[in-house]
C-alpha cells in the first residue's frame, strides 16, 4: 500500500500539472480568438465568459488523456532515472505490475473522461448553441460600435452607425454598402442610408434581421448611371447567422441516448468518438508505461518526443476514422475499435515483448 500510494501520488501530481499547463495554453488561445471577434464586432462581450465556460468540458476531454500520458512518462521516467524501479524489480515487481500500481489513477481519469464526453460536453455544446440563439436579437447591437466603419470579410458588407441608444436597442444615422451577386456578370453594389434602425429576430424561423426606418436604397454598378433608387418607410435585411461557423457539428450537441438509437453516419461517428475518448486513456497509459523505461545516461526526457509523436499518430488516426465513419467510407464495425485494438496490441508488444524475447533466447540457449 505504501508503494501504491507513492506511485499514485507521483502520477497524479505530474498529470495535474501537465493538464493545467495545457488547459491554460488552449484556453488562452481560444480567449484571444474570441476577443478578436469581440473587437471586430462579431461577438457580444457580455457572453464571452459563458462561452468559455460552456467550451471548457470540450477542452478537458481531449487534454486529460494527454495529461495522463505525459504524467506517466514524467513520473515513471524519474523512477527509472533514480533507480527506484531497479529496486522494485529486485523485489519482484515486474513492468506489468508497475502498470497495475497505477490502475486506480488510470481508472479515475477514464471515468472522468467518459463522463465528460458522454454527458457534460454534449450538454455544454447545447448550452453554448442555445446561448448564441438566445442572444441573436441583441447580439448585433451589443457588438456594434458607433462612429466607426465595420467590414464583414465574409459578405463584404460595410456598415456605419452614427450613434447608438442601448437603452431602447436602437441606432440612428445608419449607412450600409454591400456587393450583390447577379447572373449577368455585373458587379452591383447596394447602398442604404436610413435615419433609424434596430435589430429584430423572427420567432418562427429564428433568423436575425436589421430593420431600418425612413431611408433610401441605391442599387447599381460603380461607374454607370443606371442606378435604381427606392425610398422606404421600413426596410428589413437578413443577417447571416455567424454561429454556424463557430458551432460544432449537429451530432456533437445531441445526447448520448439520441446517438445510440440513431442510424445516421454522423451520429454513429459521434457516438464512437465519445466512447473512444474514454477508451483512449487506458491504451495510452499502457503505451506510456512501456515507453517510460530509461536509464541515467539517457535521462527521463529521452523518450518524450517519440512518445508524443506516437500519441499524436493515435489521435490523428481516430480523427481520420471519425471522418471516414461520418462520410460512410469506413464501416461501423470495426470502425474506431480497430484503431484502438491496433495500438493496444502495439502497447502490449512494447510492454511484454522484451521479456518474451529474453525467455525465448534463454530456452534456445
Amino acid at each position: 500500500m505504501i508503494l501504491y500510494r507513492y506511485i499514485a501520488s507521483e502520477l497524479l501530481k505530474s498529470m495535474f500539472a501537465v493538464t493545467f499547463i495545457l488547459l491554460v495554453i488552449i484556453m488562452s488561445g481560444r480567449l484571444i480568438k474570441y476577443l478578436a471577434d469581440v473587437a471586430a464586432g462579431e461577438l457580444a462581450p457580455d457572453f464571452l465568459f459563458l462561452i468559455m465556460l460552456y467550451r471548457l468540458p470540450n477542452f478537458l476531454e481531449v487534454i486529460l488523456p494527454l495529461g495522463m500520458f505525459i504524467g506517466i512518462l514524467l513520473s515513471y521516467g524519474r523512477l527509472y532515472v533514480d533507480s527506484e524501479v531497479a529496486v522494485m524489480n529486485a523485489c519482484g515487481i515486474s513492468r506489468l505490475q508497475l502498470l497495475k500500481l497505477a490502475a486506480a489513477p488510470i481508472l479515475l481519469v477514464t471515468f472522468g473522461v467518459g463522463l465528460l464526453s458522454m454527458v457534460v460536453t454534449p450538454a455544454g455544446i447545447r448550452a453554448y448553441e442555445a446561448l448564441l440563439v438566445e442572444s441573436k436579437a441583441s447580439e448585433g447591437l451589443r457588438a456594434a460600435v458607433e462612429a466607426r466603419f465595420r467590414l464583414d470579410e465574409r459578405s463584404g458588407r460595410v456598415t456605419y452607425i452614427e450613434s447608438l441608444n442601448r437603452d431602447n436597442d436602437g441606432m440612428s444615422g445608419v449607412f450600409i454598402a454591400q456587393p450583390m451577386e447577379t447572373d449577368k456578370g455585373r458587379e452591383l453594389v447596394a447602398v442604404i442610408g436610413a435615419d433609424q434602425g434596430f435589430f429584430d429576430m423572427d420567432e418562427r424561423s429564428g433568423q436575425r434581421y436589421l430593420v431600418l426606418d425612413n431611408g433610401v436604397r441605391y442599387v447599381g454598378e460603380p461607374g454607370e448611371l443606371d442606378y435604381q433608387v427606392a425610398r422606404f418607410a421600413r426596410y428589413g435585411q437578413w443577417l447571416q447567422d455567424k454561429s454556424q461557423n463557430r458551432g460544432r457539428k449537429a451530432a456533437d450537441g445531441k445526447s448520448t441516448g439520441e446517438l445510440w438509437g440513431s442510424d445516421q453516419p454522423n451520429d454513429r461517428a459521434a457516438l464512437q468518438w465519445r466512447l473512444s475518448l474514454a477508451l483512449l486513456v487506458p491504451v495510452v497509459a499502457l503505451l506510456a508505461v512501456a515507453l517510460s523505461k530509461t536509464d541515467h545516461r539517457s535521462g527521463r526526457y529521452s523518450k518524450m518526443f517519440p512518445a508524443f509523436m506516437l500519441y499524436m499518430l493515435y489521435l490523428i488516426a481516430l480523427n481520420a476514422g471519425r471522418e471516414g465513419l461520418a462520410k460512410g467510407d469506413l464501416p461501423a464495425i470495426p470502425g474506431l475499435w480497430g484503431i484502438h485494438f491496433g495500438f493496444l496490441v502495439f502497447g502490449l508488444l512494447l510492454m511484454l515483448g522484451p521479456d518474451w524475447l529474453r525467455r525465448w533466447r534463454a530456452r534456445s540457449a
